[in-house]
């Protein structure tokens, strides 16, 4: 457990603290329940365009946010996700006030400062972002082919939070604008502040610099353009689709929808990841790379999401097969764990690992997954910045007879199967594929 205090401000800003005393440092982590699941078909890519947006400068600091923090000793950065954006800053004590004043600022004042040059330099910037990550990438269009298959067009996910290039050229100034004052506002943000502080002196900066922010209006309803029943996996046949790209070796993609984050069965997928393809003792690695040599690597992972979550396994073919041999044993493997499900092994071991990566979140205070991104994502996800007592609970709960239940849905009609192969190898494919859309 994480020992915090939490106060929401009358403009309903949550504000959270965390004090450790250790080292001299202070961690500012602030997010907005906003991501690419708030955007609308043809307006894609605002959310993350938005968090480029918000490190050029305010109306009281008309100028990048990197310099002045970085010359007081801090490291900083944010990114977007479908579900939310975060910003954080890990400063020397003595420097807290100056990036809690920056982030304060940069809510309750980025407009007056957003120009059309900032706004156009920052577009160019995010398209050059979508080439050297997805289009000229090997194999990065893949994500983009699997989230427009598995979810229905006016589906929030699936666009993947880039956002689509026709729509980023598109989008005006005034998009961005109405895009800021619906979402950028403290009713739908949570500040959390760790590390060698106190929590009376830093409730009262936080007041200082965001109390007088107005707070914002409801955010609109999310609308997913469709039903799923409960736990995912709609029933469905399988869908193969074909992609060619400047690739070497084949490789497979197989994708199903999940459990949503924190719903029955999502900590039991990733133990179901963990077990099929988590380190080389598992089932997959051991059969597909170690003992057979189909492949040159393996991968397993529940992508948990808000609305709804999926489920990913990737093999790459190793020199000389094919990918229609991983799929086989991919298969096997997948029988094998719904007929028999795991042994009291495998599940301590999966339990282990799961058990490893919340201690490896708990090392460092600021940053991407420290304890202050934790203690703000928990309390964004469901109101409460202590559940992960909750959340550890989840796993040590989950039942070997429950994973052999998943593992049985997996082996159900429902999923995509993406061959990514050479271009002009089409034939490499599974059979029965055809073209992806990627967008």
């Amino acid at each position: 457990m994480l020992d915090f205090t939490k106060y929401t401000l009358d403009n309903g800003l949550d504000v959270i603290v965390h004090e450790d005393h250790r080292c001299p440092i202070a961690a500012v982590n602030l997010w907005y329940h906003v991501g690419s699941k708030n955007e609308r078909p043809g307006r894609t890519g605002l959310a993350h365009l938005f968090e480029h947006l918000m490190f050029e400068g305010s109306a009281h600091h008309d100028s990048g946010y990197f310099a002045p923090l970085q010359q007081a000793g801090a490291s900083l950065n944010g990114s977007t996700n479908c579900d939310r954006t975060n910003y954080w800053e890990v400063v020397p004590t003595n420097a807290l006030e100056l990036a809690l004043w920056l982030e304060s600022d940069r809510l309750g004042y980025l407009l007056p400062a957003l120009t059309s040059a900032k706004f156009e330099n920052q577009r160019e910037v995010v398209l050059n972002e979508r080439r050297q990550t997805y289009e000229n990438r090997p194999y990065g269009l893949a994500l983009m082919a699997l989230m427009s298959a598995l979810f229905p067009p006016e589906h929030p996910y699936s666009w993947t939070t880039i956002g689509h290039a026709d729509d980023i050229r598109a989008a005006t100034l005034d998009d961005a604008h109405a895009f800021f004052q619906t979402y950028y506002h403290p009713g739908n943000a949570s500040l959390t502040v760790a590390g060698d502080v106190e929590t009376e002196p830093v409730l009262e900066l936080v007041r200082r610099h965001f109390e007088e922010i107005p707070a914002g209006s409801p955010i609109p309803a999310v609308v997913t353009g469709t039903d799923l029943p409960p736990g995912g996996l709609p029933a469905a046949e399988e869908i193969r689709l074909s992609l060619e790209d400047r690739v070497e070796l084949p490789r497979l993609y197989l994708a199903w929808r999940s459990p949503r984050l924190f719903s029955e069965g999502d900590a039991g997928m990733d133990l179901v990841a963990e077990l099929l393809a988590g380190g080389k003792t598992s089932r997959l690695y051991r059969s597909l790379v170690y003992e057979r040599r189909l492949a040159t690597d393996v991968s397993a992972s529940q992508g948990s999401r808000e609305l709804e979550s999926w489920f990913c396994l990737i093999a790459t073919a190793a020199p000389g097969h094919e990918l229609a041999e991983l799929e086989h044993v991919i298969n096997e493997e997948l029988a094998a764990l719904a007929d028999a499900g795991p042994d009291d092994a495998e599940m301590a071991r999966g339990l282990t690992q799961v058990e490893v990566q919340f201690v490896y979140r708990l090392q460092t205070v600021g940053g991407f997954n420290g304890r202050s991104d934790q203690l703000n994502a928990y309390n964004t996800y469901t109101g409460d910045p202590g559940f992960m007592a909750t959340d550890r609970a989840r796993y040590r709960e989950t039942t070997a007879e429950q994973v052999r239940g998943l593992a049985r849905r997996l082996r159900e009609p429902g999923r995509i199967a993406l061959s990514v192969v050479p271009t002009g190898a089409a034939e490499r494919a599974l059979p029965g594929s055809r073209p992806a859309v990627a967008s």
